[in-house]
């Protein structure tokens, strides 16, 4: 940074403010800067897309290992509830689809697991689980097991079957008022974190690979983590949730 020294004198009134009651005898500094410099040459990291991988023509089969399956996933909802045609980017992303292939196994302890999904099941999973893949014209999924939230034979989530140590949650209804009889506004209503369980997993594997039972039960009322699970609308309008035993903070009564 530089200091200019200017007398009264060398002021001209051109595109200064006026200085009131400055004398000849004055001196006004001003400090001068530059402005910081800009690289217009820097480089900014590329926008990766993660796009399914294109298993080529000539390969006619596919065969998961371990604890993998391999499922042909459903296709993304092109209309809405009233029919009204929904465009690419609106079109909701399938967590569901059908079993096509599993792996062997694994082993646990002296125990060989095998998978608890069979060939032609109706799956639903995790959100951004698995790797995708175009095989045969078609999208498919290719996961773990563990991936895999329950068994959904029809539309109504209801009707899910947990797998592992996963439940299935039916999240209380949105407090409508505040304590003192307001009514609240939808963007102030807080999120419950409160559900009834409807169903529950066959629960978790121990070290030698035999199943534990799970420390809730169906009908109870139970508090959970927020932001955990994977959230579901049922065909009633209903909020339901599915997510691990682990994210269950307390039993309600």
């Amino acid at each position: 940074m530089t200091t200019t020294q200017l007398t009264a004198s060398t002021i001209s009134a051109k595109g200064f403010a006026l200085f009131e009651g400055l004398r000849s005898s004055s001196t006004v500094k001003i400090a001068s800067f530059a402005p910081p410099r800009q690289n217009i040459s820097r480089s900014f990291p590329a926008l990766v897309v993660k796009a399914a991988t294109t298993i080529t023509p000539k390969y006619t089969s596919l065969k998961p290992l371990g604890d993998r399956v391999l499922v042909k996933l459903r296709p993304a909802e092109e209309k809405s509830v009233g029919g009204i045609l929904l465009p690419t980017t609106a079109q909701s992303k399938p967590q569901g689809g059908e079993v096509v292939a599993v792996g062997e196994g694994r082993e646990i302890g002296k125990n060989k697991v095998e998978i608890s999904v069979k060939v032609g099941t109706q799956i639903v999973y995790s959100k951004y689980a698995g790797t995708e893949l175009e095989f045969n014209g078609a999208k498919h999924l290719i996961l773990k097991e563990d991936d895999i939230v329950g068994i959904l034979d029809t539309d109504d989530v209801r009707d899910l079957k947990p797998l592992n140590d996963r439940v299935l949650i039916k999240v209380a209804e949105v407090e409508e008022k505040t304590s003192g009889g307001l009514l609240l506004s939808a963007a102030s209503k807080e999120k419950p974190s409160i559900g009834t369980v409807l169903a529950v997993g066959p629960g978790p594997l121990d070290e030698e690979g035999n199943r534990k039972s799970l420390s809730v039960s169906t009908g109870s009322t139970i508090l959970f983590s927020k932001y955990a699970g994977n959230e579901f609308k049922g065909v009633d309008g209903s909020d339901y949730i599915v997510l691990r035993v682990s994210d269950v903070i307390a039993v309600l009564s």
